[in-house]
């Protein structure tokens, strides 16, 4: 795991990461890494103890975390698709679904969805009630009504796009990994796509002083960009 700050080289936080694909921050302060080289969730502090949130599920191996979301609450929603990882000396799931994971405040894990092929993507409105799911493998991204217990329900179709990984402006637009970046409305509707001279785009957040630089992580690069609007917060 890297970090960089404006004005500064970037440097590494982290060479022991389980791999860590997909990241978020609790309200903790703590890093919360999908960490898929261990088939694991973790949470990693400020000063890089790493506390494994989740390792299976009734006492099967998790297929390879991959995104994660937190809601206002605490509770942490995870994908869990199955990609053959090189480096893993399995070579099968233990876990034939693919789904999408909750984590309760109170440490509880249940399945949150499973109606998907292969989710991948996560995000959350800031209001808790709409989580965005994002079936790559299907070429799919869905809306989920979520409940005050944290189940989700109302499986709704957005757009016939897949995604990496996804993000949400102030606006309630929808920004969609892979080819560049593509924007939706939150009726679905393509307002626009930003290009990036890269084969794949795998990530995208907002962040900066003011929350209008969208950062774009691609194969061999990231880039930024300043917007008009702000990320959602």
């Amino acid at each position: 795991i890297h970090v960089w700050t404006k004005g500064e080289p970037i440097s590494v936080f982290m060479d022991e990461s389980g791999r860590a694909n997909g990241l978020y921050f609790d309200h903790d302060g703590n890093l919360l890494a999908a960490a898929d080289g261990n088939n694991e969730l973790w949470s990693i502090s400020p000063d890089k103890e790493v506390t494994v949130l989740v390792a299976d599920f009734e006492d099967k191996k998790l297929n390879g975390p991959n995104d994660i979301w937190v809601d206002s609450k605490g509770g942490i929603y995870f994908t869990d698709p199955y990609y053959q990882r090189e480096y893993w000396t399995r070579t099968e799931p233990e876990i034939t679904e693919q789904r999408v994971y909750y984590l309760s405040p109170e440490n509880n894990l249940t399945i949150a969805a499973e109606d998907v092929v292969k989710p991948n993507g996560i995000i959350g409105t800031p209001d808790g009630k709409t989580l965005y799911v994002a079936d790559i493998g299907d070429g799919k991204t869905y809306s989920y009504t979520i409940s005050s217990d944290g189940n989700l329900s109302n499986q709704t179709l957005i757009t016939e796009f897949g995604s990496d990984a996804m993000t949400l402006d102030e606006e309630g637009n929808i920004y969609l990994t892979g080819d560049g970046v593509i924007v939706f409305n939150p009726e679905g509707e393509q307002i626009e796509h930003i290009k990036v001279p890269q084969p794949w785009t795998a990530n995208v957040t907002f962040g900066g002083p003011e929350n209008q630089t969208l950062f774009i992580t691609a194969s061999t690069a990231v880039y930024t960009l300043d917007m008009k609007v702000a990320g959602a917060e």
